[in-house]
């Protein structure tokens, strides 16, 4: 138990500029109390002493501003920074490594039985404000940007954007995004759909005031003096 503790204090220092010590961590980082707190209910829910499991769950989101049902499967050296808001379903698993920000919900569609939560592989990174809902898989080394909602199925290595989210990078090495902390430089797939239809817009504009015509017009006059300058010379 110490060692695990240890590990999780080791990986806060890792991934938290801001954390100054060990002991800082353990008294202050309410992602530490959230982790220590499940860690208590899940033992009791296996044991089914499922009211003291949600006792303690209950406990530890009105104390921590995390809510993990005791259900939920946490791996271990699991970070949760800052993590107000974090909600993390029943059937839910993370592995290890993993980093998650606040306002993140591991949760469920409404529409599953039984396994209604996603499986998150190990060194994940989740970033502030992410939805991931359904019981699909979030693969290895994998980041989910700010705010993206993901539906379905994420693969290793693989970058996850956007409302619904879309793939936008999958990495031919494996890199430790957890441990990058990088939550802004990425690319999303519906701005580049957005100016497409923004030079598609220009173009209708243009031909319903006439400069289309006129420009088309211009080339082909510059064609037509082109190939009467070329007969002449001939």
């Amino acid at each position: 138990m110490f060692k695990a503790l240890n590990e999780t204090l080791e990986a806060y220092q890792r991934r938290d500029p801001a954390a100054r010590s060990k002991l800082e961590i353990l008294l202050l980082y309410q992602g530490v109390h959230a982790t220590l707190y499940h860690r208590l209910a899940h033992w009791l829910y296996c044991h089914d002493w499922k009211f003291l499991a949600r006792c303690v769950s209950q406990w530890s989101r009105f104390w921590t501003g995390i809510e993990i049902h005791p259900g939920a499967k946490i791996g271990r050296r699991f970070v949760i920074d800052h993590g107000m808001g974090i909600v993390i379903g029943e059937t839910a698993e993370v592995g290890d490594d993993c980093l998650i920000y606040h306002g993140v919900t591991l949760g469920g569609t409404g529409k599953d039985q039984g396994k209604r939560h996603p499986t998150i592989g190990n060194n994940v990174l989740i970033s502030c404000g992410a939805k991931v809902l359904g019981p699909f898989k979030v693969g290895d080394n994998a980041r989910i940007a700010a705010n993206a909602v993901v539906l379905s199925e994420v693969p290793p290595d693989a970058t996850a954007v956007g409302i619904p989210a879309q793939i936008v990078r999958i990495a031919g090495k494996t890199p430790h995004y957890a441990d990058e902390v990088d939550q802004t430089s990425v690319r999303n797939p519906t701005l580049d759909k957005i100016a497409a239809l923004s030079a598609r817009l220009d173009m209708m504009e243009q031909m319903m005031t006439g400069e289309y015509y006129k420009q088309q017009a211009a080339c082909a006059a510059a064609r037509a003096e082109a190939q009467k300058e070329k007969a002449e010379r001939e």
